[in-house]
């Protein structure tokens, strides 16, 4: 381990063992772009308030770009240093001797750790975003290749009413778009700047801290010092909002494998998206969606671990806060393979239109509509809906379907039965009949994937 950077109040070595536990650099190290980034920011506007000369200024921002790009190549070894902040500045005290301790003149590790995370989730936010879009976009594809097929809409995972597989699909899409909304207020959120703010009481050097936000990106700086360093609701935030996301893939994960069992044979996912067994040749495992699935617990791991971590600490910062990071470029991660396998997938599937058009056909899905029938021939909707039960029971013990019942024994049912009936018990007039807003009609479900293709244009 190198020399610290805080070395100087110590009489002794620092004990290896603290050493090995005190480190974060084994995953900080992620951080060095931005901690040179914000560095170079910094030192531009120490040099435009005098702080610096402009000779020392260009000096040191060649040799970050230096370091930059050897770090790009791997080329400095990670063990000997504690955290990433102390390899920028101990490689630059290298290349340019005691004139590299100046760039930390106005500065701390706090206010620097809490700006290279903001860049960070910041980026993150936009990768996240932008493969949300993507897999919008599939499912927008899907959903018009295979408009024309009904299929049966479910509650407690038993056949309710017909729906169209557009409209089913299309809810993920909405599930997604409120997914992005969230990211995009997060983003806000997130898109403050801290630097300046010092340890926790700002510094005693005139700073331009808004000069530093202009360079970075940021749309305003933070306002109090105390709150800067040891603020990471952004961060659990960000974790919370992937935590909803892969909630709405594990939910379209687990309706890809139970539609893709031989029980529903709705759907079939391609090889090149499927694996075998070890043991049973004739095997094809829909290990993709299931890995979304159980990718999910991680997500919300990381947001209990954080939440759990941030509830018992004082202001300001404390050490627990470097558990941050593994949280929360693990879960940056996971969403990100997640989504771009979810994207693939949605276009190496097809749907079964045998398979749905039987399953539709099966199950009483029509007894909604026709208990509405009965309420327009003058019926409440409560003796209706007692009457319709009634004829789905004598239906079952004949093992037939409501359309398969003869007029005659409708009518011993209810006598405001007529030859119309049957024109409500076909799955397709189900849905023609349900043309409002939001609704599966099929005028409707049109309307709402041109609205969600001019959305993604947008």
């Amino acid at each position: 381990m190198t020399q610290k950077i805080w070395g100087g109040r110590f009489r002794e070595e620092t004990d290896a063992l603290v050493n090995r536990f005190n480190a974060s650099i084994a995953f900080d190290h992620r951080l060095y772009a931005y901690d040179i980034e914000g560095s170079m920011a910094h030192l531009r506007m120490l040099a435009k308030q005098g702080i610096i000369t402009a000779e020392e200024t260009s000096k040191i921002l060649t040799a970050l770009e230096e370091i930059k790009v050897e770090l790009d190549r791997n080329e400095i070894p990670l063990d000997d240093y504690e955290d990433i902040h102390g390899l920028v500045e101990t490689a630059l005290i290298k290349k340019v001797g005691e004139l590299g301790g100046k760039l930390h003149t106005g500065r701390s590790r706090n206010d620097q750790v809490a700006l290279d995370v903001r860049l960070f989730v910041r980026d993150a936010i936009g990768a996240v975003t932008d493969l949300i879009r993507d897999t919008q976009s599939a499912l927008v594809t899907l959903a018009e290749k295979n408009f024309e097929l009904i299929m049966p809409g479910y509650t407690h995972l038993q056949r309710a009413q017909p729906v169209l597989l557009a409209h089913h699909l299309l809810a993920y899409y909405e599930m997604l778009k409120r997914d992005r909304e969230r990211f995009q207020e997060n983003f806000k959120r997130t898109n403050t700047m801290p630097l300046g703010s010092a340890a926790l009481a700002g510094s005693t050097f005139d700073l331009d801290r808004d000069m530093v936000a202009r360079e970075l990106g940021f749309d305003s700086i933070t306002d109090n010092s105390m709150d800067a360093v040891s603020d990471r609701d952004f961060v659990l935030e960000f974790l919370f909002n992937v935590s909803v996301l892969m909630m709405h893939l594990s939910r379209l994960s687990e309706e890809l494998v139970i539609w893709s069992s031989r029980e529903f044979g709705f759907v079939t996912i391609s090889d090149a998206f499927s694996t075998g067994s070890s043991i049973m040749p004739q095997k094809k495992n829909p290990d993709l969606p299931e890995l979304i699935r159980g990718k999910t617990g991680r997500a919300y791991g990381h947001l209990i671990s954080l939440l759990t971590t941030m509830k018992g600490l004082p202001l300001t910062y404390n050490k627990d806060m470097q558990e941050d990071k593994e949280a929360l470029f693990d879960t940056a991660d996971t969403a990100l393979i997640c989504l771009e396998v979810m994207c693939r997938l949605l276009q190496e599937i097809s749907f079964n239109a045998e398979a749905l058009k039987a399953a539709t056909g099966i199950g009483f899905l029509a007894a909604t509509d026709l208990a509405d029938y009965l309420v327009r021939k003058g019926m409440t909707f409560r003796e209706a809906h007692d009457i319709v039960g009634k004829m789905v029971l004598a239906a079952t013990d004949q093992g037939k379907e409501l359309h398969d019942l003869t007029l005659d024994i409708m009518k011993g049912f209810a006598s405001e039965i007529d030859e119309d009936v049957y024109e409500w018990l076909e799955p397709s007039a189900c849905l023609e009949k349900r043309n409002i807003p939001g609704g599966t009609g099929p005028e409707i479900v049109q309307k709402s994937l041109n609205k969600a293709k001019e959305e993604l244009k947008n």
